[in-house]
């Protein structure tokens, strides 16, 4: 009976945190679309998304200027975010479900920078490949940060039989330098124009963008999302050790094959509509798993829900704090991610010096 009312306990509070989780998005949202620069009342934002979407707006008087605020800048802006976010924090939380470390994501392993480097080639170079059209730029960046992360593991390889986490941490480090120098040199190599655009794209922002590039991300992000969260099994195995995952049943290759490029996919399309965003696939993947534990099942879920509000809450910050300029969104992250994820490491270490 003690075992049923605990499990009935866990299942209420994890219930309510996917309420809290979606309420939390929702309103960080309305938050979004309400507050900036130029006033537009709720009941006109609800009545242009509904008269937009559904067709089933209510009111008769709607300013055009309005209309064309919250339809064309504010609405796509806060939905790039929250894609960007989730995906992002979806693909940490994989990371470190596979690699059983906190410090894992994709920046500290090499896949955000070798996706960063093929977003910068195809600016630089202003490639476009036959059949992909504008998708050139996404796939681009994905394959990049595929190639990076076969670098990293094949580093790992040579250099040790096991693959110890903290090897795979620490190649992942060598190959990002690598490429942060090869990204500086062509920087150096570009004229002013084309310099001014990849180091303002390098900051990371969801600024000017519009509709299309929701419809650059969004497949990658629905395909990579339906990968992760179908293989959570795998992973809950996985933090258990290669070797006793095997033992259970689980093919280990194949499984960490679907998450690796699952998390893949999200990073490099993050990356290619972005730029280099930092701290959300470090910190949130973090913060959800002192609150739902390590299953897998709902700590990939609530990563994307709260990772996507945190990316509207920071983009909101960024674009208000010093109006009417606007802050790289990767500068109010870091300010925020890195505090709070010092605070998680010391509040760890005091904590298992407390159960010794």
């Amino acid at each position: 009976m003690r075992n049923l009312s605990i499990l009935k306990y866990l299942n209420n509070k994890i219930g309510w945190l996917y309420v809290i989780s979606g309420g939390l998005v929702l309103g960080i949202s309305l938050l979004g679309l309400f507050y900036s620069s130029v006033t537009v009342t709720v009941p006109t934002i609800l009545h242009i998304i509904l008269d937009k979407t559904l067709n089933m707006g209510w009111l008769t008087d709607i300013a055009k200027n309005e209309e064309m605020i919250i339809w064309n800048i504010r609405l796509p802006r806060v939905l790039l975010a929250f894609c960007i976010g989730a995906s992002l924090a979806l693909a940490g939380a994989a990371f470190q479900g596979l690699l059983r470390n906190p410090l894992a994501d994709p920046y500290t392993i090499g896949v955000s920078s070798g996706a960063s480097l093929g977003a910068v080639l195809v600016l630089f170079f202003q490639v476009t490949i036959v059949g992909l059209g504008s998708f050139t730029l996404p796939v681009v960046a994905i394959s990049f940060g595929l190639i990076s992360l076969f670098i990293v593991f094949g580093l790992v390889r040579l250099s040790s039989k096991s693959l110890a986490i903290e090897t795979i941490i620490l190649a992942g480090i060598i190959v990002s330098a690598f490429i942060g120098s090869l990204v500086s040199l062509i920087i150096s190599l570009s004229d002013r124009e084309s310099m001014t655009q990849i180091i303002y794209w390098l900051y990371g922002s969801v600024g000017m963008r519009g509709w299309s590039h929701i419809q650059l991300i969004l497949p990658f992000m629905l395909i990579g999302s339906f990968i992760l969260i179908y293989h959570y099994r795998e992973l809950n195995a996985l933090a258990l050790g290669e070797d006793a995952a095997d033992h259970i049943g689980v093919d280990v290759k194949k499984g960490k094959t679907f998450v690796l490029i699952g998390a893949s996919l999200l990073t490099g399309a993050a990356v290619a509509v972005s730029g280099s965003i930092g701290f959300v696939g470090l910190v949130i993947p973090h913060l959800v798993r002192l609150v739902t534990g390590p299953n897998h099942r709902h700590v990939l879920p609530l990563s994307m829900l709260v990772g996507g509000a945190f990316l509207i809450l920071a983009d909101l910050m960024a674009r208000t704090i010093i109006a009417p300029k606007e802050l790289p969104i990767g500068v109010i992250t870091a300010l925020i991610g890195a505090p709070v994820f010092a605070l998680l490491l010391i509040r760890e270490r005091f904590g298992k010096g407390a159960n010794k």
